[in-house]
């Protein structure tokens, strides 16, 4: 099995240099970048990356810049590292399409647990096979081209919320919980107070909206989403 591909853009050298120590064991290949403009430019490049590990404070350009840019073009899977109890940081990463975030000063294996569940996530994707594809009034998924149309139209979506439609959709109709989104999805028990499943699924309700009038996802407040059958 060949090694899974990381990218990690932080300024703090003593940390990046200890990230890489633990994780290479681990069956990773890292790359590193110390400022923004050169970690954009290694996300953009022709190489494939499995994950981004993106600080927040950076030269040049911060880690929101560089997540504006590169999701203007690219949907590789980014975790965000934030400051202890930013919930603005937090927030505003995950509008701007973060897939996760994880506070500094973090633990280890913590840090370990996300990266496994995000890279595993992406790999169950299913590619080059044929699959029945999932359609709910106007808006179809293709999970062999990981594809979504909304009335015949490609609606851009990261993994994250590629995998919370699909969760939603298969289940059509039905409530599905916030907890079992997050650890389908996320690979993550929920916390109190993580508002990471409401930003992901607002995010797919504003690209659903680009399309469509019709409500897709309703909110039961405290309880979860269903995806709506259509009349």
């Amino acid at each position: 099995m060949s090694a899974k591909q990381l990218l990690l853009i932080d300024d703090d050298l003593e940390l990046t240099e200890l990230l890489k120590e633990y994780l290479s064991p681990q069956g990773y290949e890292i790359d590193v970048a110390h400022d923004g403009e050169l970690g954009l430019s290694l996300a953009t490049s022709n190489k494939h990356y499995d994950l981004i590990l993106l600080d927040v404070m950076l030269p040049k350009l911060d880690g929101f810049e560089v997540l504006r840019k590169l999701r203007a073009s690219h949907l590789t899977p980014v975790l965000m590292l934030t400051a202890k109890g930013d919930d603005y940081d937090k927030i505003l990463g995950l509008e701007m399409g973060a897939d996760d975030y994880l506070a500094k000063p973090f633990n280890h294996r913590e840090l370990s647990a996300r990266i496994k569940a995000l890279v595993r996530r992406m790999a169950l994707l299913p590619t080059g096979t044929v699959q029945q594809n999932l359609r709910v009034g106007n808006v179809e998924l293709s999970p062999s081209a990981q594809q979504v149309l909304c009335d015949g139209n490609q609606v851009e979506l990261t993994g994250t919320e590629y995998s919370i439609l699909h969760l939603l959709m298969i289940n059509q109709g039905n409530l599905v919980s916030k907890q079992d989104i997050s650890e389908k999805v996320l690979g993550k028990k929920l916390a109190a107070f993580d508002r990471s499943i409401d930003m992901h699924v607002s995010n797919l309700r504003k690209k659903l909206a680009v399309f469509t009038i019709e409500e897709k996802i309703k909110t039961h407040r405290g309880a979860g989403y269903l995806f709506l059958v259509s009349a």
